[in-house]
């Protein structure tokens, strides 16, 4: 699914990241979510890559990339710290600037990354997320129970770790077919679904996963909080893409949401349950390389 697309391990200040890359033209980044890794965005990425200089790094925790402890303030996982890891790689490739593209959990490094650092993003896409910060703020009864995840993961260590590490390959399998519109794992690349149980069975990467999500419950919703009181705004153009039977659709309008956090909003509604690049990978080209290709 990685056609023509290099594979190498990048060293970075804090990590070494896996990091595919291929196509030529603008840089355009590409961040999986959980429980996933880059190979997510294989259906998708050699439609890409026809236009662009595309990078499909693993985040820091995820696929091949390293794995560090967790810290008492969970930040080796919070969308900042994991930001910085994405402006050293494009330092590391010599980039100003790059399109960004982030899905799940790496849609909310895109949205910090363009945050923390306006000057290196020329355009951005998120798909099926709203806000961290939203999120938890809109948290009732009725999305407690769509997102259950968010507050299980983020229980302290080692409660997910032990749960989940008892039967890794049923956790992940039962939680990405209840995500499908299909109820289905059909669609998914088998190699793909294999590294995505194998990344559940390490303990070092499972521990980092449950960090991510400790770090979206405390330390990424501070940081959204801080930049909603001072009024800080996304600047860089976003598309936002969102799944008709995704959870941002659940959670408000995914336009009017963002549009208090962006100057300038477009979005986009497709048939999808929550892996809309392996459920309808036509809805993801179709939306951002219009997107990309305006800048």
């Amino acid at each position: 699914m990685f056609q023509g697309f290099s594979s190498a391990r990048v060293d970075l200040d804090e990590v070494s990241l896996h990091v595919r890359r291929g196509g030529r033209g603008v840089p355009l980044i590409l961040l999986h979510g959980f429980p996933q890794n880059h190979r997510a965005w294989g259906p998708v990425a050699q439609g890409f890559a026809r236009h662009f200089d595309v990078i499909v790094p693993d985040l820091r925790g995820y696929g091949a990339s390293d794995a560090p402890a967790d810290d008492a303030g969970h930040t080796v996982y919070s969308k900042r710290r994991m930001a910085r890891d994405i402006v050293a790689l494009m330092d590391h490739h010599g980039l100003e600037k790059a399109h960004v593209l982030g899905h799940d959990r790496g849609a909310r490094v895109a949205y910090r990354l363009a945050l923390d650092h306006p000057g290196r993003v020329d355009r951005l896409g998120v798909i099926e997320i709203l806000p961290t910060a939203d999120y938890w703020r809109a948290m009732d009864a009725g999305l407690a129970m769509a997102i259950w995840h968010w507050p299980f993961l983020a229980q302290p260590a080692p409660l997910p770790e032990t749960l989940i590490g008892a039967r890794p390959g049923w956790f992940i399998e039962t939680l990405m077919t209840s995500w499908t519109r299909a109820k289905s794992l059909a669609g998914f690349d088998p190699q793909a679904l294999d590294s995505y149980r194998a990344q559940a069975a390490d303990p070092a990467h499972l521990a980092a996963m449950c960090a991510d999500y400790r770090a979206g419950a405390s330390t990424d919703r501070d940081h959204d909080e801080a930049d909603r009181a001072a009024g800080r705004r996304l600047s860089a153009p976003l598309h936002v893409l969102w799944a008709r039977g995704g959870f941002p659709a659940r959670a408000g309008t995914p336009r009017a949401a963002w549009s208090a956090w962006a100057e300038q909003v477009t979005d986009s509604p497709c048939d999808s349950g929550h892996f809309v690049m392996e459920e309808a990978p036509a809805a993801v080209l179709d939306a951002f390389l219009p997107h990309f290709r305006a800048g």
